[in-house]
């Protein structure tokens, strides 16, 4: 809590003690995060994917392959965590890209908990 001094003054009161008036600050709050997902489809190469992650999430190729590798086998995994803005920039951009280039893959954003 951060306390600033408004007042203080050097008269004391009947105990002895010196007044000093405090205001306190509200803590502002952290605004909510969003998980980026990418979802397995039967249709969409490994390569693709591996360029999405490497293009949009800017990860290196072991990376983007490493987490290709949990999508296809887990079916979903987290690309990214980020405010509720950038999440869904990228969501758009996977999504106009995978469609520009015929793919079904698939990618949303929950908020994190």
């Amino acid at each position: 809590m951060l306390l600033h001094p408004l007042m203080m003054s050097n008269k004391s009161d009947d105990d002895g003690d010196a007044s000093i008036l405090l205001e306190t600050r509200p803590k502002t709050k952290r605004p909510p995060m969003y998980k980026v997902l990418l979802l397995n489809d039967d249709y969409t190469p490994m390569e693709f994917v591996v360029h999405v992650l490497e293009r949009f999430f800017g990860m290196t190729h072991a990376q983007a392959f490493e987490i290709m590798l949990i999508v296809h086998k887990k079916g979903v995994a987290v690309v990214g965590v980020f405010s509720h803005e950038i999440a869904e920039t990228k969501v758009g951009q996977v999504m106009d890209f995978a469609l520009r280039h015929q793919h079904p893959l698939q990618c949303t954003m929950e908020k994190e908990e």
